[in-house]
């Protein structure tokens, strides 16, 4: 008999956590800020803003310690994106947990109605959280490397007839060839790692533009055959599948199904949560699918930890993200 080593679904080795364990952990807002001060700031209390560890606990309302170095106030929440929100410590601890639990992403209604705020505030906070997601230590990719675009936006058929014809006239703020719909172009390593980000336009310029500041020279870069690819033979070892002809495999291992998988949890994510996303805040969308990439084998407590450490240093306005 065949011996099963997979015991649950998924990815069976990762520690998650239900809600009724969530509160166990965090049943208030003491705990809340312990666990987000632990997660900041390690075993050390200091100052966001000019670092130094020279602190006490203060009276203050909302500041609960001081800097004896700048001699200014401060709490956890200072220098990071949730500088200035008058949302509980606790409400973000399970926005934080809701975000990482849910593989295609949690929208702003759903938000809503679990956290008993209001629409905007939860796709404040949301857009805040994505903020986190941005990758600000990034190393080019390296190994075999997969490459591949995608195109996000409303089927052509759904549009209404004044839209319609209109992107089919090359109206629409992109090129005809779109149909009002965004490129965006992604590449994965083999090992798992993911960097994703929008794009004006697919033509050979910028695809070689992207790749060349994503992946080292010298790796072996999988792509289709879309014409804009073919300069990159001059600094890697470039292989492709012809889609166009019905091939998605050649000699084993050349390939862009990874990068596809990407793709597909994407998609999942537009159509069954988000349903639209604005092309002004597409790359933060982009963002936060990359980042479940890239740390999916992270249990849950850890990806939260992460989540909060990219909050730092780090800081979205309501004006500026309206702007």
């Amino acid at each position: 008999m065949t011996e099963i080593t997979q015991k649950a679904p998924g990815k069976h080795y990762r520690e998650g956590i239900s809600l009724f364990k969530l509160h166990r952990l965090f049943p208030n807002e003491e705990a809340a800020r312990k666990w987000f001060e632990s997660a900041l700031w390690g075993n050390e209390r200091h100052c966001p803003r000019c670092g130094g560890n020279r602190t006490r606990e203060a009276s203050h309302r909302f500041m609960p310690y001081w800097c004896t170095d700048c001699r200014k106030y401060f709490s956890v929440k200072v220098g990071t994106v949730m500088e200035a929100s008058k949302l509980p410590l606790l409400t973000w601890l399970y926005a934080i947990y809701l975000e990482a639990a849910n593989l295609k992403g949690v929208s702003s209604m759903e938000l809503h109605r679990a956290l008993d705020i209001s629409q905007k505030s939860a796709w404040f906070v949301l857009h805040r959280i994505r903020a986190a997601f941005k990758d600000g230590s990034f190393s080019k990719l390296e190994g075999i490397v997969e490459v591949d675009e995608m195109f996000v936006g409303g089927k052509q058929k759904n549009r209404h007839k004044k839209d319609r014809d209109r992107f089919r006239d090359g109206d629409g703020g992109g090129s005809s060839s779109f149909f009002g719909k965004k490129p965006v172009i992604g590449a994965i390593s083999r090992d798992g790692k993911a960097v994703a980000a929008p794009i004006d336009s697919t033509d050979g310029k910028t695809l070689t533009r992207f790749v060349e500041a994503s992946v080292k020279h010298g790796s072996r870069v999988y792509t289709d055959d879309h014409g804009g690819y073919g300069d990159l033979m001059e600094t890697y070892m470039h292989r492709t599948v012809r889609h166009s002809l019905g091939e998605y495999v050649r000699s084993v291992d050349v390939h862009t199904n990874t990068i596809e998988s990407l793709w597909s949890m994407f998609k999942r994510g537009f159509v069954g949560k988000y349903h639209r996303m604005s092309f002004k805040h597409l790359h933060r969308y982009v963002d936060e699918f990359v980042w479940r990439r890239n740390v999916r084998d992270l249990d849950t407590m850890e990806q939260m930890v992460e989540m909060v450490r990219g909050m730092a240093n780090r800081r979205l306005r309501y004006a500026d993200l309206v702007a």
